[in-house]
């Protein structure tokens, strides 16, 4: 702005001097009034010492420039004399250039100083430039250092709780969360292994009375099934009067002593068999399975002592795979399903018994009755021991709990699928190739053939 205002100003004057000129080359003759081209001098001298108020060497030079252009006007507004002419045109003259000079050296310096702005401000720039730079990387090296100290204090920590977590919910409870740090998640690491090692203690505990009690119901079996067979077969000899006759009211005594001893003795033998399979020492024959057979037997026993006039519907694909197994266990475990399925249903019913292939090379046995259904709640426990299903209160609960030993000794599995109102399906899989027979227990069972058993 101070650069325009001396161009301004420069113009300013040179405009009065060629004026001053003009006047001169016509002899005087026109006088120009230089009182209308001073307003628009003083105009722009009066805007430029405005601007230039704190420079004092800026103020120093315009007082000389309009010291300069006073005299000029002087001199400009004096009646020349014809004798000296000449001389006040030299003078008019020199006053114009000196104050064409000043005004030029004032703009020269202007314009130094703009150039040494323009230079400093550049200079400046630069460094803004090299600073934001310099920040930005300070600035993604902080994020690239608190994402790795995320990493090392939360990731890495939280994976580790993950994967001991997973440990934990396999049964691993004696492992431990090692984070030696002191801060929020070293607290909960020690909470955590604290909670671990009470469980773990807890599930000593409760496998050691457990066992005791595994123990305990397995010696009692032994010791109760000697005499539960003797009193068998002495209330058998009592029944058949064998010491002395016996009148019919006796013999309903006799009947009734021998139907409650056997259900204690095929409780014990129940237990005998689980305590068995729960050992792992029981001896399974590995033969051919033939379902028609099979089926066939457990029908026949199933009617024989069934009350209710049952349709029992077989459906056998062509198409199975061979499977081998100990064929009175898995009778033992149609009979189970079988005659619980008797129990559900009603009168004049129907049961389907359905043999398929499963899957690659497995098998699938399913028993579906159409009776009351299962509670979802019920269908989670019902494999368990001491679980009484459907309309079986007063039994022990251990039948479809030896039957799911018997399944996985086998290397199958066992369930259930079931719906309010609409019946049951109790299914099993076995394997069909040979060496996948106790493959669950094959260290332990032993799998012996029908021929050297």
């Amino acid at each position: 702005m101070v650069e325009q205002e001396g161009e301004r100003l420069l113009n300013a004057v040179i405009d009065n001097g060629k004026g001053s000129l003009e006047n001169s080359s016509q002899g005087g003759s026109n006088p120009i009034d230089y009182g209308e081209k001073k307003p628009s001098f003083l105009k722009n001298f009066n805007h430029l010492y405005n601007l230039v108020q704190d420079n004092p060497a800026q103020i120093k030079q315009l007082d000389k420039i309009r010291y300069i252009y006073n005299q000029w006007q002087r001199e400009l507004q004096e009646k020349p004399v014809s004798s000296s002419a000449n001389n006040y045109g030299v003078v008019k003259s020199t006053l114009f250039g000196s104050l064409q000079n000043e005004i030029e050296k004032l703009i020269q310096h202007e314009k130094m100083l703009l150039s040494d702005r323009k230079n400093r401000v550049q200079h400046l720039n630069d460094i803004s430039t090299t600073i934001n730079i310099f920040s930005t990387l300070v600035i993604l090296f902080g994020a690239i250092l608190n994402l790795h100290l995320l990493h090392r204090r939360v990731k890495l920590p939280l994976d580790k709780l993950t994967q001991v977590s997973k440990l934990w919910q396999a049964g691993q409870m004696e492992v431990q969360l090692c984070y030696p740090s002191r801060d929020e998640i070293g607290e909960l690491a020690g909470v955590m292994n604290a909670i671990a090692d009470e469980t773990r203690h807890h599930q000593e505990t409760i496998e050691v009375r457990n066992q005791q009690l595994e123990d305990m119901i397995s010696a009692l079996s032994h010791d109760l099934r000697v005499p539960l067979l003797a009193t068998r077969n002495t209330l058998d000899c009592m029944s058949r009067g064998a010491f002395g006759p016996v009148n019919d009211t006796w013999k309903e005594v006799f009947e009734e002593y021998h139907e409650a001893n056997e259900d204690l003795l095929k409780l014990v033998e129940l237990l005998l068999d689980i305590s068995r399979y729960e050992a792992r020492s029981a001896c399974l024959m590995c033969d051919h399975l033939n379902w028609e057979k099979i089926l066939i037997k457990v029908i026949n026993q199933v009617k024989a002592i069934s009350t209710h006039e049952l349709a029992f519907i077989c459906k056998i694909s062509q198409l199975l795979p061979t499977v081998y197994g100990d064929e009175l266990e898995i009778q033992r475990v149609l009979q189970n399903l079988l005659d619980n399925a008797v129990r559900v249903s009603k009168t004049k019913g129907e049961i389907v018994l359905e043999i398929a292939p499963y899957g690659e090379d497995q098998v699938k046995i399913s028993v579906r009755d159409y009776g009351s259904g299962i509670t979802p709640q019920a269908q989670e426990k019902l494999f368990h021991r001491f679980i009484q299903g459907r309309r079986h209160r007063g039994r022990s609960g251990l039948g479809l709990y030896l039957c799911r030993q018997i399944i996985e000794a086998h290397g199958g599995n066992i369930g259930v699928e079931s719906s309010l109102g609409e019946g049951s399906t109790f299914w099993f899989t076995l394997p069909s190739a040979i060496n996948n027979v106790n493959c669950k227990y094959e260290h332990n069972i032993t799998t012996c053939s029908k021929n050297n058993a």
